[in-house]
Protein backbone atom coordinates (compact mmCIF):
# COMPACT_ATOMS: atom_id res chain seq x y z
CA UNK A 1 0.00 0.00 0.00
CA UNK A 2 2.70 2.49 1.09
CA UNK A 3 3.99 2.36 -2.62
CA UNK A 4 1.11 2.90 -3.85
CA UNK A 5 1.27 6.17 -1.93
CA UNK A 6 4.87 6.90 -3.08
CA UNK A 7 4.06 6.76 -6.57
CA UNK A 8 4.07 9.86 -8.38
CA UNK A 9 1.16 10.55 -10.98
CA UNK A 10 2.65 9.80 -13.86
CA UNK A 11 3.70 6.12 -12.88
CA UNK A 12 -0.45 5.44 -11.40
CA UNK A 13 -1.20 6.75 -15.04
CA UNK A 14 1.02 4.49 -16.73
CA UNK A 15 0.29 1.96 -14.70
CA UNK A 16 -3.48 2.77 -15.02
CA UNK A 17 -3.07 2.02 -18.45
CA UNK A 18 -1.31 -0.71 -18.80
CA UNK A 19 -4.23 -2.13 -16.73
CA UNK A 20 -6.83 -0.81 -19.39
CA UNK A 21 -4.28 -1.96 -21.60
CA UNK A 22 -4.39 -5.67 -20.12
CA UNK A 23 -8.58 -5.51 -20.45
CA UNK A 24 -8.76 -4.33 -24.00
CA UNK A 25 -6.55 -7.17 -24.79
CA UNK A 26 -8.60 -9.87 -23.32
CA UNK A 27 -11.58 -8.49 -24.83
CA UNK A 28 -9.92 -8.67 -28.06
CA UNK A 29 -9.45 -12.28 -27.21
CA UNK A 30 -12.94 -12.50 -26.31
CA UNK A 31 -13.90 -11.29 -29.70
CA UNK A 32 -11.64 -13.15 -31.71
CA UNK A 33 -12.69 -16.43 -30.13
CA UNK A 34 -16.60 -15.91 -30.43
CA UNK A 35 -15.81 -14.74 -33.92
CA UNK A 36 -14.08 -18.26 -34.29
CA UNK A 37 -17.08 -19.81 -33.11
CA UNK A 38 -19.57 -17.35 -35.09
CA UNK A 39 -17.36 -18.69 -38.00
CA UNK A 40 -17.46 -22.68 -37.24
CA UNK A 41 -21.13 -21.94 -36.82
CA UNK A 42 -21.55 -20.30 -40.46
CA UNK A 43 -19.64 -23.17 -41.63
CA UNK A 44 -20.86 -25.83 -40.67
CA UNK A 45 -24.38 -24.56 -41.16
CA UNK A 46 -23.62 -24.47 -44.55
CA UNK A 47 -22.52 -28.21 -44.71
CA UNK A 48 -26.24 -29.15 -43.96
CA UNK A 49 -27.77 -31.60 -41.44
CA UNK A 50 -28.84 -28.28 -39.79
CA UNK A 51 -32.11 -28.35 -37.95
CA UNK A 52 -33.99 -24.71 -37.83
CA UNK A 53 -35.58 -23.94 -34.74
CA UNK A 54 -37.01 -20.82 -32.75
CA UNK A 55 -34.53 -19.43 -30.13
CA UNK A 56 -36.15 -19.97 -26.56
CA UNK A 57 -38.02 -17.00 -25.98
CA UNK A 58 -36.56 -16.54 -22.02
CA UNK A 59 -33.45 -15.46 -24.23
CA UNK A 60 -34.89 -12.40 -25.12
CA UNK A 61 -36.30 -11.40 -21.01
CA UNK A 62 -32.03 -12.42 -20.78
CA UNK A 63 -31.75 -9.66 -23.13
CA UNK A 64 -33.82 -7.26 -21.20
CA UNK A 65 -31.64 -8.26 -18.33
CA UNK A 66 -28.18 -7.84 -19.42
CA UNK A 67 -29.48 -4.65 -21.16
CA UNK A 68 -30.84 -3.18 -17.60
CA UNK A 69 -27.75 -4.44 -15.71
CA UNK A 70 -25.48 -1.98 -18.04
CA UNK A 71 -27.46 0.60 -17.01
CA UNK A 72 -28.07 0.48 -13.55
CA UNK A 73 -24.15 -0.14 -13.27
CA UNK A 74 -23.31 3.04 -15.70
CA UNK A 75 -25.66 5.22 -13.44
CA UNK A 76 -23.98 3.81 -10.26
CA UNK A 77 -20.69 4.61 -11.74
CA UNK A 78 -22.42 7.91 -12.62
CA UNK A 79 -23.13 8.13 -8.84
CA UNK A 80 -19.84 7.13 -7.69
CA UNK A 81 -18.02 10.34 -9.44
CA UNK A 82 -21.10 12.69 -7.89
CA UNK A 83 -19.84 10.90 -4.61
CA UNK A 84 -23.78 10.19 -4.12
CA UNK A 85 -22.71 6.98 -1.65
CA UNK A 86 -26.40 5.18 -1.17
CA UNK A 87 -27.87 5.36 -4.84
CA UNK A 88 -23.97 4.17 -6.09
CA UNK A 89 -24.28 1.12 -3.58
CA UNK A 90 -27.80 0.19 -4.26
CA UNK A 91 -27.48 0.42 -7.85
CA UNK A 92 -24.11 -1.55 -8.14
CA UNK A 93 -26.59 -3.68 -5.70
CA UNK A 94 -28.80 -3.98 -8.30
CA UNK A 95 -26.58 -5.24 -11.13
CA UNK A 96 -25.47 -8.13 -9.08
CA UNK A 97 -28.70 -9.19 -8.60
CA UNK A 98 -29.18 -8.69 -12.38
CA UNK A 99 -26.21 -10.13 -13.33
CA UNK A 100 -27.33 -13.18 -11.17
CA UNK A 101 -30.87 -13.37 -12.87
CA UNK A 102 -29.21 -13.41 -16.16
CA UNK A 103 -27.16 -16.55 -15.65
CA UNK A 104 -29.95 -18.28 -13.61
CA UNK A 105 -32.16 -17.04 -16.84
CA UNK A 106 -29.77 -18.29 -19.01
CA UNK A 107 -29.65 -22.23 -17.48
CA UNK A 108 -33.69 -21.75 -17.88
CA UNK A 109 -33.36 -21.39 -21.47
CA UNK A 110 -31.31 -24.38 -21.82
CA UNK A 111 -34.11 -25.67 -19.64
CA UNK A 112 -36.65 -25.22 -22.46
CA UNK A 113 -34.71 -26.32 -25.17
CA UNK A 114 -34.39 -29.62 -23.46
CA UNK A 115 -37.82 -29.87 -22.92
CA UNK A 116 -37.88 -29.23 -27.11
CA UNK A 117 -35.91 -32.38 -27.67
CA UNK A 118 -33.12 -30.16 -28.35
CA UNK A 119 -30.00 -31.63 -26.25
CA UNK A 120 -26.43 -31.04 -27.19
CA UNK A 121 -25.54 -34.22 -29.04
CA UNK A 122 -29.23 -34.14 -30.99
CA UNK A 123 -28.01 -32.18 -34.05
CA UNK A 124 -25.20 -29.31 -34.73
CA UNK A 125 -27.65 -26.57 -34.61
CA UNK A 126 -28.24 -27.21 -30.68
CA UNK A 127 -24.75 -27.95 -29.80
CA UNK A 128 -23.51 -24.75 -31.43
CA UNK A 129 -26.21 -22.61 -29.54
CA UNK A 130 -24.85 -24.52 -25.87
CA UNK A 131 -21.70 -23.69 -26.74
CA UNK A 132 -21.66 -20.75 -27.67
CA UNK A 133 -24.56 -19.38 -24.76
CA UNK A 134 -22.21 -20.96 -22.32
CA UNK A 135 -19.04 -19.43 -23.28
CA UNK A 136 -20.82 -16.26 -22.77
CA UNK A 137 -22.39 -17.52 -19.37
CA UNK A 138 -18.91 -18.42 -18.21
CA UNK A 139 -17.88 -14.72 -19.23
CA UNK A 140 -20.48 -13.35 -17.52
CA UNK A 141 -19.94 -15.33 -14.27
CA UNK A 142 -16.27 -14.04 -13.97
CA UNK A 143 -17.89 -10.49 -14.83
CA UNK A 144 -19.97 -11.03 -11.99
CA UNK A 145 -16.52 -12.04 -9.99
CA UNK A 146 -15.30 -8.41 -10.63
CA UNK A 147 -18.72 -7.24 -9.31
CA UNK A 148 -18.10 -8.84 -6.53
CA UNK A 149 -14.72 -7.20 -5.80
CA UNK A 150 -16.70 -4.10 -6.34
CA UNK A 151 -19.43 -4.54 -3.96
CA UNK A 152 -16.56 -5.14 -1.26
CA UNK A 153 -15.00 -1.69 -2.35
CA UNK A 154 -18.40 -0.11 -1.76
CA UNK A 155 -19.16 -1.56 1.49
CA UNK A 156 -16.12 -2.50 2.48
CA UNK A 157 -13.80 0.44 2.84
CA UNK A 158 -14.32 3.72 3.16
CA UNK A 159 -16.32 5.94 0.58
CA UNK A 160 -13.69 8.00 -1.64
CA UNK A 161 -13.86 9.05 -4.65
CA UNK A 162 -10.04 8.71 -5.65
CA UNK A 163 -8.53 8.35 -8.73
CA UNK A 164 -7.09 4.39 -8.21
CA UNK A 165 -11.19 3.60 -7.31
CA UNK A 166 -12.38 5.26 -10.38
CA UNK A 167 -9.99 3.18 -12.50
CA UNK A 168 -11.48 0.29 -10.94
CA UNK A 169 -14.87 0.92 -11.22
CA UNK A 170 -13.90 1.79 -15.07
CA UNK A 171 -12.42 -1.01 -15.42
CA UNK A 172 -15.34 -3.25 -14.11
CA UNK A 173 -17.80 -1.55 -16.32
CA UNK A 174 -16.09 -1.69 -19.40
CA UNK A 175 -16.19 -5.31 -19.16
CA UNK A 176 -19.43 -5.44 -18.35
CA UNK A 177 -21.04 -3.02 -20.90
CA UNK A 178 -18.38 -5.50 -23.51
CA UNK A 179 -20.46 -8.54 -22.33
CA UNK A 180 -23.52 -6.75 -22.71
CA UNK A 181 -22.95 -6.01 -26.55
CA UNK A 182 -21.53 -9.34 -27.04
CA UNK A 183 -25.01 -10.59 -25.80
CA UNK A 184 -26.60 -8.63 -27.98
CA UNK A 185 -24.69 -9.72 -31.01
CA UNK A 186 -24.96 -12.82 -30.23
CA UNK A 187 -28.66 -13.07 -30.38
CA UNK A 188 -29.18 -10.95 -33.79
CA UNK A 189 -26.32 -13.97 -34.76
CA UNK A 190 -28.74 -16.75 -33.68
CA UNK A 191 -31.69 -15.20 -35.21
CA UNK A 192 -30.33 -13.78 -38.51
CA UNK A 193 -27.38 -16.20 -39.44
Amino acid sequence: MAYILDQTHEERIRRYSSQRYGLYLAIVGMIMLFAAMASAYIVRRSAGNWLEFELPSIFFTNTLVIILSSITLHLSWTFFKKGEKFIYQSLLCITFVLGIAFVVLQYQGWLQMTEAGLYLQVNPSASFIYVISGLHAAHLIGGIGTLIVALAHAFKLKFKVSELRKHRFELVLIYWHFLGVLWLFLLVFFMYV
